[in-house]
């Protein structure tokens, strides 16, 4: 009922009422947009493609369904955060970034600018090697009739629906709630899960209809499982020494560090798939490659393996990367706090990281066993859109949360009952 009540809380304040309006009103632009056609293409042909090609179905959940119509918000807004992921990925090597980083807002705007630009540029490469590979599939006649100047015009025309979708997704992160981008996503992936729900059950009643009552019983732990440790963290004290200030001396504070069991989010599932279908790209412009990238065909021992072990090492690699202790040592040292029985510098260093490796291994075996759910219903099964399992779950939760939590935030200021509040 709390739920029920802080959405009823939360309309009765009018600023907040109108982000709310304004982001649905948005994400109907969104919708739409993904149900017009690029000119030029069969859909039919289409659509019995998509369903012989893995790989285009794992794309296409991303996307709300906007990919298998080659919709003008085909590509949906994964460009966009594949770029965000590369700067992110470039601060660690690159010392100009990092400054951008330390400016604040200047430095911010710096980094969006040269991400816009460097989303275009990946748009532009995905749409043209989309275009290629339809061209090149004699099986069906997604493009008929292609000539150079059709091609261009589909390129052209999903390059300027992800530029208008990036300025969506910003305008729900200036004028809405939550982070557009997110919002995006997450309503892509809700959009497809209708379909992808109908497919498993289809599926699931053929082989057994006794087990949908399990499948039911089985999505509901999952939720509430990732929901669990997505919020989970461990809690580093921290203990700030007395201040002198002028003629006052303040005592010393008691906080903590918040260290989050998955601390690196879905960045790790997301590269260990990019990786995972590299070669299957390949083959379809290398047909020599094909006998190689069948090895890591969905549901091989191969597959797990390979996977399982992506994820666990992205999970540290993009972790070592985003939290730096070094850095966080040396700022409890510099405003006087220091970690009860850790002595300050290198110790503190040391123990920071330890702390953080150790948590990160079962952060990672989790990650690993949701993003191999698919994969293990592929083989049970025989479909992949699973609506209950791999990065799609993670980012309905996060993205759920996060929003939630930020429209609490704006309703406590009001003195009002927020929907995650004790």
């Amino acid at each position: 009922m709390r739920i029920f009540s802080g959405f009823r809380d939360a309309f009765k304040i009018p600023d907040l009422r109108k982000k709310i309006l304004f982001t649905f009103f948005i994400l109907a632009l969104y919708r739409v947009g993904c149900f017009i056609p690029a000119p030029g293409v069969s859909l039919k042909a289409l659509a019995d493609s998509m369903a012989d090609n893995s790989l285009m179905q794992f794309l296409n959940i991303f996307t709300g369904g906007g990919l298998s119509r080659m919709a003008i918000f085909g590509l949906g807004i994964m460009p966009y955060i594949t770029a965000e992921i590369i700067m992110e990925l470039l601060s660690a090597v690159i010392p100009k970034i990092k400054e951008w980083h330390e400016e604040g807002e200047l430095g911010r705007k710096k980094i969006t600018k040269v991400v816009r630009y460097m989303t275009l540029v990946l748009a532009t490469l995905q749409s043209a090697s989309l275009v290629v590979s339809f061209s090149r599939n004699t099986k069906y006649a997604i493009l008929p009739d292609l000539t150079f100047a059709k091609g261009a015009l589909i390129v052209f025309t999903l390059v300027a629906g992800m530029a208008l979708l990036m300025w969506l997704g910003e305008l729900i992160t200036d004028r809405g709630v939550g982070n557009g981008m997110s919002i995006l996503i997450f309503a892509g992936i809700i959009a497809a899960m209708p379909t992808e729900t109908s497919n498993l059950v289809r599926a699931a009643y053929n082989r057994q209809p006794a087990l949908l009552g399990v499948l039911a019983v089985f999505a509901v732990l999952i939720v509430m499982g990732v929901v669990y440790i997505e919020r989970g963290e461990r809690r580093i004290p921290v203990q700030y020494a007395k201040q002198v200030r002028g003629r006052k001396m303040y005592s010393g504070a008691s906080t903590y560090i918040p260290v989050k069991v998955n601390t690196s989010g879905v960045i790790p599932i997301i590269f260990a798939a990019a990786v995972m279908t590299f070669p299957v790209i390949l083959s379809q412009f290398i047909p020599s490659m094909k006998g190689f990238a069948d090895r890591f065909v969905q549901g091989s021992l191969l597959y797990f393996v390979m996977y399982t072990g992506m994820i666990i090492f992205f999970a540290y690699f993009y972790t070592a990367i985003i939290f730096d202790p070094f850095e966080l040592a040396d700022n409890l040292k510099k405003y006087g706090g220091f970690i009860p029985g850790i002595r300050p510098g290198m110790p503190t260093t040391n123990y920071i990281s330890k702390v953080v490796n150790r948590i990160n291994l079962p952060g990672s075996l989790y990650l690993a066993a949701i993003a191999l759910i698919p994969a293990v219903m592929f083989v049970y099964f025989g479909t992949s859109e699973v609506p209950i399992g791999g990065a799609a779950v993670l980012i309905i939760v996060g993205v759920a949360l996060e929003t939630m939590s930020q429209i609490e935030a704006q309703m406590q200021m009001r003195h009002y009952e927020g929907f995650l509040s004790k």
